[in-house]
């Protein structure tokens, strides 16, 4: 069902090289004792900071960079060191370092603290200064703006604390000499609290906020948005239906790997992760150990739909008690949340239209294994859908595999209805615009027309591919325009919305409170928090969804038009042409080189009327659902909606004029 692609290896990308490297100027023997190499960080650029010791009795911190493939050494202690936490600025000029103290027996009547925590020049290498000398773990992140100056004279740092609160700190920064870059107040950098009072937290490096979740009189979940400006607000909070105390110790995501951190800490009660999609959506995912019923349980909140779907799964055999190894990951691919639990299930969550079960893709067995991944290993969901694997060093991109999904289409064995519904959306949806493989789909249709009682797989492929081309505009249009032909069904047959051994429920969620700034950002918090209260509009309005049998009356009126010599009637029937030649525009400059099938010609005036008429109507349901959209996106958007629905059944009848060797005369007929 995934697809995995190794991105990242550190015994070839890192530690080959650093012998290749120090072979070529003669001090391989240091190296060849390397020992203990291990990943800290991973920034936002795909830079990996890694540590090494070698036998002389020092630790070094380097970064590769994925771009040109190449390492470059940071920064060396010139004594063995516990690196915990490690981040980089994005000028490479400064380095900031965490390391986990351990005293020896001679030394345990002095006082040391458990956590060092340093920042560094290293441009060139220079002054040291301590940031924090604590009791707790201390992880470290710089930001990384998005910036058009190449050179910027300010870092922000974050250090992200175990006991329950982060600070920023402001670096100012002063160029000597020309090339030296070095801080200009070491003794007095400025610092602010960004956040205290919980007890988990992760930063996502893309967007460059923070999530955190406080726990006081009920579990609130916050974000930071930090901008260019050096400037940050809590923008939204969230009120979560989680245990009471969900973690008995801090919990730190997509802030580095800390491989020196106490025993304690290793077992996971809870695992918790937001995902964010650039089209406005979020997911809170959570979910508790599988204890001896042999159930697992996990909740995705849909906090853009208003709602919480929980999904119960019953595992194979006998898990050991409440174990670490039975909590599953939450992986982002696109707008699908996948939930993986090795050796069991693989869930493949459709976060857009959650409505029924049969347009989320659910495995289990065989199907859901990823060889590619140690049964016994430490595996961590990244950022932009990737995978890590600790305790081999390799890192993946996952994806959505077309192979497979098309297999699960075509196998002999019976396969459930819901199963080859969700499979066709996922490579419709996902993977397009793809035009071969829309080409192996209505193969496929063609090959299996009307074997299903539940779904009509034609109907499926127009719509899904339609839907395609404006899911990202406007995360709303998702509730507006079809989805699939299911919903047009009186009732949803019992094998779309089940799934044997799954059972799930739907509850409505706490609305989302925005904060001061979000109300006047636009991107992803605007998208975001218009989605939230377009919500309750749509909940009021019966039947939101367009349908095209709606215009059939209209449809009726028109052909009526069309033998009146009314001038009224004229002046409708010019608009009504003036719709149709915009799509017939597009349609002609999507043409296939071959054109088996004649369609869409002058001569054939209702069918000239009948797509004007639905570029007229469906024009007029956006306008009056959407009108925040615009009418000139709204007229973009219908056009082109209408012409990809041409485009399609051109397609198809093509596809079958060419499998079956049909003459051009016989659409005559």
């Amino acid at each position: 069902m995934l697809q995995l692609s190794a991105t990242f290896d550190l015994q070839q990308d890192v530690v080959s090289s650093i012998f290749k490297k120090e072979a070529t100027v003669g001090i391989i023997k240091e190296y060849s004792g390397i020992v203990d190499t291990r990943i800290l960080n991973i920034e936002r650029d795909g830079g990996v900071l890694y540590s090494w010791k070698g036998v002389t009795g020092t630790t070094r911190i380097g970064k590769y960079d994925p771009n040109t493939r190449q390492n470059k050494l940071l920064y060396t202690f010139d004594k063995q060191v516990c690196v915990s936490s490690c981040s980089l600025n994005k000028e490479e000029t400064l380095l900031a370092v965490s390391l986990a103290q351990r005293t020896r027996t001679e030394e345990r009547l002095r006082p040391v603290s458990k956590c060092l925590t340093l920042l560094i020049e290293i441009h060139p290498i220079n002054n040291t200064k301590v940031l924090k000398a604590v009791d707790c773990r201390v992880r470290v992140q710089f930001l990384h703006p998005d910036t058009e100056r190449d050179s910027v004279l300010e870092s922000h740092l974050l250090l992200v604390a175990e006991d329950g609160y982060v600070e920023q700190l402001h670096v100012m920064l002063v160029r000597q000499e020309g090339y030296r870059v070095v801080m200009l107040n070491p003794e007095c950098l400025a610092r602010d609290r960004v956040a205290e009072e919980f007890s988990w937290v992760q930063w996502d490096s893309q967007t460059q906020r923070l999530f955190y979740l406080t726990h006081r009189e009920k579990a609130v979940l916050k974000c930071v948005q930090f901008c260019h400006d050096r400037n940050c607000e809590t923008l939204f909070e969230l009120v979560l239906e989680v245990p009471s105390n969900p973690f008995s110790c801090m919990r730190f995501v997509n802030l580095g790997f800390d491989h020196h951190q106490e025993t304690q800490h290793e077992r996971e009660e809870m695992r918790m992760v937001v995902i964010t999609n650039n089209t406005g959506s979020m997911c809170v995912c959570y979910s508790q150990p599988a204890c001896v019923n042999q159930e697992i349980t996990y909740t995705i909140v849909l906090v853009h739909r208003g709602c919480s779907k929980t999904f119960s799964v019953a595992l194979d055999g006998t898990p050991s008690p409440c174990s670490t190894d039975l909590l599953p990951l939450f992986i982002p691919i696109g707008y699908y949340v996948v939930v993986y639990l090795s050796g069991h299930f693989l869930h493949c969550i459709n976060t857009r239209q959650q409505e029924l079960l049969c347009h989320s893709l659910f495995l289990s067995g065989v199907d859901a294994e990823l060889g590619v991944l140690g049964s016994d290993g430490v595996v961590l969901s990244l950022p932009e859908s990737s995978l890590l694997d600790l305790n081999t060093g390799r890192m993946y991109t996952v994806d959505l595999n077309p192979s497979f999904l098309m297999d699960l289409l075509h196998c002999s064995h019976r396969r459930p209805d819901a199963q080859r519904l969700a499979a066709l959306h996922c490579l419709l949806l996902y993977m397009g615009p793809n035009a071969a493989l829309e080409l192996k789909i209505i193969d496929w249709i063609c090959d299996n027309v009307m074997p299903f009682d539940t779904f009509d797989q034609i109907q499926e492929f127009i719509l899904a591919s339609l839907y395609r081309i404006i899911y990202k505009k406007c995360l709303s249009l998702d509730e507006v325009l079809p989805y699939s032909s299911v919903f047009e069904k009186k009732k949803v047959p019992e094998a779309l919305d089940q799934v044997p051994g799954v059972t799930c429920t739907t509850e409505l969620h706490a609305e989302p409170e925005f904060k001061g700034k979000a109300r006047s950002l636009q991107g992803y918090w605007e998208e975001l928090q218009w989605s939230t209260e377009k919500m309750k509009y749509f909940e009021a309005v019966p039947n939101p969804r367009y349908r095209a049998s709606q215009n059939l009356p209209d449809w009726t009126k028109l052909l009526t038009t069309l033998k009146s010599k009314n001038k009224k009637a004229s002046n409708y029937l010019r608009h009504i042409e003036e719709n149709t030649k915009q799509v017939l525009l597009m349609v002609d400059s999507w043409n296939l080189d071959q054109k088996v099938v004649l369609l869409f010609q002058e001569e054939d005036s209702q069918q000239r009327a009948l797509i004007g008429l639905m570029v007229d109507k469906l024009r007029e349901h956006l306008n009056r659902h959407l009108p925040r959209l615009g009418k000139k996106k709204i007229d973009v958007l219908v056009v082109n909606y209408v012409a990809k629905l041409l485009e399609l059944i051109r397609r198809m009848l093509e596809s079958v004029w060419l499998k079956y060797k049909l003459g051009p005369l016989v659409l005559c007929l």
